[in-house]
């Protein structure tokens, strides 16, 4: 584990010195602190706001243990034995079988599950998964991964300013900014591949460690197992109905499994390691 932290650690170290980078070479030392200010501030209401921001994007609804018995007491045995707070539990209507964890902290966290994913899983394999999204909760991996994607948006960002840089002739001629054109086409060329490429490995390493961590908490790795390779079928052969809310690619890694695969260019890069893999790892703990 310890392994997997400083390597997340060194990854958003990394997203965070490119966004300032990218900032300098736009802006010279003004865009540097720019830059510097934007990572603070989105960080910032990231920490405070993202999971409410995700769950209302989703039309998620908060259940309670009359409404859905089932799932409610699923989470919460879960709950007692990896030691955590109670999480709030939400459904979202959707066919798309998936399920997802949010919030800052243990004590403020929300986990989610689509109708979908409750019509297509046994209650063992409901199990395992969300012992899988308990394990994010514990870990604080929804924190890590949010923040991870608010920096990656803010280079992004810069990236498009770059782009328009490069058309307009650049932001001026003073020793700090330069007026490099093909600089600042490199910049909005590379700089959101590399943000992206970072991204999706701090999400990878981080799904990895909440599989292990989810079959530790049940003692039953087989049961995420079954549930991630019927996940995979079921995410390959989904077709959203008009009246359903869609998956979003900026919040496709917060799910146990990819909802938009093989839907979009963006699914080239993965943002969940290979599923035969983590099936793999899975049944070396049998």
């Amino acid at each position: 584990m310890r392994k997997e932290t400083f390597k997340t650690t060194l990854l958003l170290a990394s997203l965070t010195g490119l966004l300032i980078v990218i900032g300098g070479a736009i802006g010279g030392r003004g865009g540097l602190i720019f830059a510097f200010l934007i990572a603070v501030i989105m960080n910032f209401a990231s920490y405070w706001y993202s999971d409410k921001i995700v769950l209302k994007m989703y039309r998620a609804k908060e259940v309670n243990e009359s409404e859905y018995p089932q799932l409610y007491s699923i989470v919460k045995n879960l709950a007692t034995k990896a030691n955590l707070p109670m999480p709030k539990v939400y459904v979202v209507e959707t066919s798309m079988p998936n399920a997802f964890a949010t919030g800052r902290n243990p004590e403020n966290s929300a986990v989610a599950a689509t109708t979908g994913i409750m019509n297509l899983l046994t209650p063992e394999e409901l199990e395992g998964v969300f012992a899988h999204e308990m394990a994010h909760v514990k870990h604080r991996d929804t924190l890590v991964s949010t923040i991870a994607a608010t920096i990656a948006g803010a280079i992004t960002m810069l990236a498009y300013m770059a782009q328009w840089a490069a058309i307009f002739g650049g932001f001026g001629r003073d020793d700090e900014g330069g007026n490099n054109i093909i600089g600042y086409l490199a910049l909005a060329i590379l700089a959101p591949i590399a943000a992206t490429i970072i991204q999706l490995a701090i999400s990878r390493s981080r799904e990895f460690a909440a599989d292990a961590e989810g079959a530790k908490i049940t003692h039953k790795p087989w049961a995420l197992a079954n549930a991630l390779s019927k996940l995979e079928q079921g995410a390959a052969s989904y077709k959203p109905r008009k009246d359903e809310v869609k998956a979003s690619e900026n919040t496709a890694h917060m799910f146990i499994v990819n909802p938009l695969k093989g839907k979009t260019l963006a699914s080239l890069f993965r943002t969940h390691p290979v599923t035969e893999e983590r099936i793999k790892r899975l049944k070396s703990m049998y």
